[in-house]
């Protein structure tokens, strides 16, 4: 950044890089539209007003929105690296991301860290990350990594695009004021600090707050929103492929008529064929004037309001002094967003194919297995006496606990459309742990799904109706090092490698989406219900931070809010 240049440039003395024409910019700022030249030098806008420059761009009336922010995602749940990434959400018009690599962090460790940092560099959107907090997410549970502690964090600290500290999932630990993740607040002091509080209210949600932690992407009704808004929180208001919380909780704050300036959009957790078919953070603006809000309110929430809570001084505006982020859109109702500049460059060329993977071998091979056989799925059942299982709730990435007499045959369950067989693999050769539950609202028949994508040790989770399927599911995520698999009658009826820490493909998003697209199908056409997502809802099986109840490696576990 040339200050001098920009300076001059801003007042008349030397030609623009270049000029946008006959724009009409919404103003974050003032919630007006505007009519006026936007003049660029060197990547950033240093003017407003009548401009001339050495390119000039005609927006032939077109909206001009300052580029779309994503506030907390996961990059992994894409099952694309970052710079695969960026080719995909880049024409939607999210030119900016704050990304929780926790996912490649509990695979790989600060290899998985350092590989997300090289990866994201110099693409068409700019990626900001939160250094994980908590690796692993529980006790309960077998990760790859093992533990990554302050001092493991300490060498990432000085990265230009670490903002701050991942959101905090060991709540427990900060109620009980545990030294080890109070020393990792401390060590982001003065930095941002997510959160994620699924279910905590009152005084504990006033001590979580009262620790440092500033952000809540898990609100999933209007009364939790509304109750981390009066505590001070950021509200992130995530639409992700299986977490639908936008709507009723801008219904709820719109209905209270509660100020905006603190709610920030953002995915968590969502697939490239959503992304492709719906949207990425436009999605969330249109869902957003969907609810009632005027368009540039929802703006707001999707670029400066993001920019201002991370402390992105020069993101979020059409303003000078602000980098050159800009969608051109013709029609603020529909969002149709037509041109994507970034620091004044058309994305166009600048999406490049994913990057070689050469100098990380080590996220290669992640899978480790001594041999998969169909009884390591038994599950032996009392006569008389009733298991305890998870149940699925569509468009909710939290679950209910449940107590039933499940079909048995011989002494042992037996899966059914009502009652599917959930299990988990560990994956990393550290202990060679299987545990094996039953879950309802699954329903798939005559098969079995198998991912090395489960939340957030990524072990092997499977769920099938037979024994024979879910073991040659499992095989074949061997075989392939990690991905998800589709079994039906003891045959691979589809398969997705994720070779990268198990978590992301090396294939460009055209043929990423046509894989996923293809096993969406499959899944769907084994009786997988089409009220949840498979493959995400599955993921979430695993999760033992998330009320009410999971499976993981070490068998189930109950989630207290």
């Amino acid at each position: 950044m040339n200050r001098t240049r920009m300076i001059r440039g801003a007042k008349h003395e030397i030609p623009a890089d270049l000029v946008i024409k006959n724009g009409r910019i919404v103003n974050v700022f003032t919630k007006e539209i505007l009519e006026g030249d936007v003049a660029i030098v060197d990547g950033s806008i240093v003017g407003i007003g009548a401009y001339e420059g050495l390119e000039t761009i005609d927006a032939v009336g077109q909206y001009l929105i300052p580029g779309l922010i994503n506030a907390h995602v996961h990059i992994e749940s894409s099952m694309m690296t970052p710079s695969g990434y960026a080719g995909l959400i880049a024409p939607r018009g999210t030119t900016t991301i704050i990304a929780d690599p926790h996912e490649i962090v509990n695979v790989a460790g600060a290899t998985g860290l350092s590989f997300m940092l090289e990866d994201s560099a110099d693409l068409a959107v700019d990626m900001f990350f939160m250094i994980p907090s908590s690796v692993p997410a529980t006790a309960q549970e077998t990760n790859g990594a093992g533990e990554f502690l302050s001092k493991d964090m300490a060498p990432f600290l000085g990265h230009s695009r670490i903002l701050g500290l991942g959101e905090v999932m060991c709540i427990d630990d900060v109620l009980q004021a545990r030294a080890h993740i109070l020393d990792k607040i401390q060590s982001c002091e003065g930095r941002v600090i997510d959160g994620h509080a699924p279910g905590l209210s009152g005084a504990s949600l006033q001590a979580y707050r009262a620790a440092g932690i500033e952000t809540d992407h898990e609100a999933v009704s209007g009364e939790e929103a509304v109750e981390r808004l009066r505590a001070g929180f950021y509200l992130q208001v995530r639409e992700g492929s299986a977490a639908h919380d936008l709507v009723p909780i801008l219904k709820a704050v719109k209905g209270q008529n509660l100020p905006t300036e603190r709610i920030l959009l953002c995915t968590d957790d969502r697939h490239s064929s959503d992304i492709r078919t719906q949207g990425d953070i436009d999605h969330c603006v249109r869902l957003a004037m969907a609810v009632g809000y005027d368009a540039i309110t929802a703006i707001q929430m999707a670029t400066i309001n993001t920019a201002q809570a991370y402390g992105l001084r020069q993101y979020g505006a059409i303003a000078p002094g602000y980098q050159a982020d800009i969608l051109f859109c013709d029609n603020l109702e529909s969002f149709h967003i037509t041109a994507v500049y970034k620091k004044g460059k058309n994305i166009q060329p600048l999406l490049s194919d994913t990057k070689a993977l050469a100098t990380c071998p080590t996220l290669l091979n992640s899978v480790v297995l001594d041999g998969i056989k169909p009884s390591d799925f038994a599950f032996p059942l009392e006569a008389g006496k009733k298991s305890a299982g998870i149940e699925i709730i569509p468009g909710d990435i939290r679950t209910l606990a449940f107590e039933a007499e499940l079909p048995e045959e011989g002494g042992f369950f037996k899966a059914s459309k009502l009652y599917s067989k959930l299990a988990v693999v560990e994956r990393y050769g550290k202990n060679g742990n299987r545990a094996v539950a039953p879950i309802r609202g699954y329903g798939i028949e005559g098969g079995a799904v198998a991912m090395t994508i489960a939340h957030d040790s990524h072990n092997i989770i499977v769920c099938g109706d037979n024994d024979g399927d879910m073991a040659v599911a499992v095989e074949k995520i061997h075989e392939i090092q990690g991905g998800i698999v589709v079994v039906s009658q003891g045959s691979v009826l589809g398969s997705l490698a994720l070779p990268v820490g198990g978590l992301m493909s090396t294939a460009s998003w055209p043929e990423m989406e046509r894989g996923l697209t293809k096993l969406l199908t499959l899944a769907h056409g084994l009786g997988v219900s089409e009220t949840i997502d498979p493959f995400i809802t599955l993921s979430f099986m695993a999760l033992p931070v998330i009320p009410e109840i999971r499976l993981t490696d070490r068998g189930l576990v109950r989630v207290q809010a």
